[in-house]
């Protein structure tokens, strides 16, 4: 094999290689509601089912897009989230545009402080694992986790692209838990190692 096609052969396993790095350690950014954002009444949109269908880890960021002048965003307690009080929350966000990064596992609790919308269904509960589950398992609806890390109280409105669908992230998870990511890597190697005899 040429010296020309061993530098091929090297530069384009090592493309390979940081694209699988990269997608293990991406962050992801949900639009909350996709296309719907977050609003009262959105036509055929469950904020529970929409949750229930990611998987969020620390890091990954939240947007929530809405009518400023008609909706806001409260992060609460569970016993707020279940009936709708939005007297204390811990956080408030209301500028229109405001992304949320997680900062820990556990239960996030948000919900709209205008009157009428979290009793209408206007109210997420984002539940972080601490750690990936196998990609074989579902992500469980609910189940008992620590309290989640203290929010920042500020909002922020800069601009994000929005996150591929869960199956990207969960991919990311298969290589991850099963070891399969490393064997990928390896395998690459032995196939570069044994081009140059084959060749």
């Amino acid at each position: 094999m040429g010296f020309t096609k061993k530098v091929m052969l090297f530069l384009s396993t090592t493309t390979v290689l940081s694209f699988f790095m990269i997608t293990l350690d991406a962050t992801f950014v949900y639009k909350v509601g996709d296309d719907a954002g977050w609003k009262m009444g959105s036509a055929n949109l469950d904020y529970h089912t929409w949750a229930s269908k990611k998987f969020f880890r620390v890091g990954d960021i939240l947007v929530f897009q809405y009518d400023r002048a008609q909706d806001n965003v409260l992060r609460v307690n569970l016993p707020n989230y279940h009936k709708c009080n939005a007297a204390n929350p811990i956080t408030t966000y209301s500028s229109g545009n405001d992304s949320i990064t997680i900062r820990g596992p556990g239960h996030y609790y948000y919900i709209s402080g205008f009157p009428g919308h979290c009793q209408t269904g206007q109210k997420i509960d984002v539940r972080v694992l601490k750690i990936s589950p196998p990609a074989d398992l579902p992500s469980p609806s609910a189940s008992p986790s620590p309290a989640p890390a203290a929010a920042s109280s500020s909002s922020t409105t800069s601009a994000h692209l929005i996150a591929p669908s869960p199956v990207s992230k969960n991919s990311a998870a298969l290589f991850t838990n099963n070891g399969l990511g490393l064997g990928l890597c390896l395998t690459l190697f032995m196939f570069v190692v044994s081009a140059d005899y084959l060749l």
